[in-house]
């Protein structure tokens, strides 16, 4: 696994930690409006075992004297209230429950995908070509020049030098030529540095040094 797979891994890692740290503090909060819910279901049950619509009124119209009526009108209205808020809360668990798992289903998807990939550049690994073959080598470089700009660097070995490369290569004249035919105009340059490949962009240009590039190559005796 490449340190960028694995980055993405403990983010979706984490991500899914706080997915569940969200549903978990959800189910918390659903269980104290339950718990209040029942203690004012408990105080209506205490006047009378009146409900949510029982009348208020006797039958002349008159507020009954046998039941606290502020107490009844509270924890009606409290009830009410709790239930809209247990409802919003079981709609957030809803919501953050596909959240959970649509995360576990893309990651199951990628994992899947990683393996593949895996298995087959494990494949490819052993019928890859061998790497291409440098015809030169960088063995110094002047700061601030052109090839210090373009990201050449010591040791870089070349294989691609704009129209140069080890198929045509003769000698260093081929690479001069090159360079003073495009003045001004960018090159592609490919180079093999610590056995990985690389691709630059170098323009011959006219600086504070010596040439238009401003380092020194050396053929490669092959």
């Amino acid at each position: 696994m490449s340190g960028e797979e694995a980055r993405h891994g403990a983010e979706s890692s984490e991500a899914r930690a706080a997915v569940v740290s969200d549903i978990q503090e959800l189910m918390r909060r659903k269980e104290e409006i339950e718990a209040q819910i029942k203690a004012n279901y408990d105080v209506l049950e205490g006047q009378k075992g009146i409900g949510m619509s029982e009348p208020l009124v006797d039958c002349e119209g008159y507020p009954r004297a046998d039941v606290d009526l502020y107490q009844v009108r509270t924890a009606r209205h409290n009830i009410i209230c709790l239930q809209n808020d247990h409802k919003a809360v079981m709609k957030q668990v809803e919501e953050a429950l596909h959240r959970l798992h649509a995360r576990d289903k893309e990651k199951q998807a990628r994992d899947m995908a990683e393996a593949q990939e895996e298995a087959m550049t494990r494949r490819l690994g052993s019928n890859s070509p061998a790497p291409p073959q440098a015809f030169a080598k960088v063995n110094s470089i002047s700061p601030g020049s052109p090839a210090s700009i373009a990201g050449l660097q010591v040791d870089d070995e070349i294989v691609e030098f704009g129209s140069v490369n080890t198929q045509n290569f003769q000698s260093l004249q081929n690479v001069g030529s090159v360079v003073q035919h495009s003045e001004g105009k960018p090159l592609n340059v490919t180079v093999i540095r610590r056995g990985e490949k690389h691709q630059l962009r170098l323009t011959p240009t006219r600086w504070a040094g010596k040439g238009l590039l401003g380092c020194n190559i050396i053929p490669l005796q092959r």
